[in-house]
């Protein structure tokens, strides 16, 4: 527990928590409009009617209220994501920006307890994140969902399981910030490459997927959920999507990427020198 204080003390005397925190709320705010106006348009009747085919199977389940609700309770899981990730980064590769990673092992010479330190206070600031943005999506999202009269869903299960789930998102991007860390030292390199990573791999996939499903058949849908990003977000769908995979692959997918990032992160920094 000392060492995971410690760690989080690290972020706290810095300005990073607070400069993530400021880039997140118009990123959250964003995002928000562009949910409250997908939602507007996916509840009124008049606009699934003139959807036919396939497609019209799709909207109909995204149309149901629950669903709806859990779309808005989850509002900025896209980009906050990526901001938490970016915290996991900033957690190990201070030590080597600021030059203090020589101290730090030296202080605490068993390295597998320095990497879950690291791993847990990454994992804490995830989950902090998620707490703050889903109090604001529940209270803004309630109301937009009574002005367009879907009615908040509280009382439903599938806002909750999609709440829980998206938590868990959190909670495994954060550590998958920290495995970057470690792979990559330099704190500009890590950062630039995760942001590659994570925004290309999600452009890039979904546009690579659709093309090969729309050659080859539907079953390509199926592969998204090797992609990280595009796992979390199924994640978090309110219901299991026709076409698409079923949620809890994509939990299980991502757990098992967390999984291996943590352990490779941790042999990487036992067996790597310090300086």
């Amino acid at each position: 527990m000392n060492l995971v204080r410690s760690e989080l003390l690290k972020i706290g005397t810095t300005s990073t928590w607070w400069i993530f925190g400021l880039i997140s709320l118009p990123l959250w705010g964003l995002t928000l409009l562009v949910n409250y106006v997908q939602t507007s348009i996916l509840a009124d009747p008049a606009n699934r009617a003139q959807v036919t085919g396939d497609n019209a199977e799709v909207l109909e389940v995204v149309s149901d209220g629950p669903v709806l609700a859990a779309n808005l309770y989850t509002n900025g899981q896209f980009f906050g994501l990526l901001i938490v990730m970016l915290l996991g980064v900033i957690v190990v590769t201070n030590e080597y920006f600021h030059q203090t990673a020589t101290t730090t092992f030296l202080t605490s010479p068993r390295r597998t307890e320095v990497i879950l330190a690291k791993l847990a206070a990454a994992s804490l600031l995830g989950l902090l994140f998620w707490l703050v943005t889903t109090v604001m999506n529940l209270v803004v999202g309630a109301l937009l969902l009574n002005v367009l009269d879907v009615g908040t869903q509280l009382g439903t299960g599938t806002v909750w399981e999609a709440v829980g789930l998206n938590a868990l998102a959190y909670l495994l991007w954060a550590i998958f910030g920290v495995g970057f860390g470690v792979l990559i030292r330099s704190q500009l390199g890590a950062t630039v490459s995760a942001i590659l990573l994570y925004l290309g791999g999600y452009l890039g996939a979904a546009i690579i997927l659709t093309t090969l499903a729309a050659r080859f058949g539907d079953w390509i849908n199926d592969l998204q959920l090797l992609v990280p990003s595009l796992a979390s977000q199924l994640m978090v769908a309110g219901t299991d999507l026709p076409g698409s995979p079923p949620r809890w692959a994509g939990a299980l997918i991502l757990i098992g990427y967390a999984l291996l990032t943590g352990i490779v992160g941790t042999v990487i920094t036992r067996r790597r020198d310090i300086s």
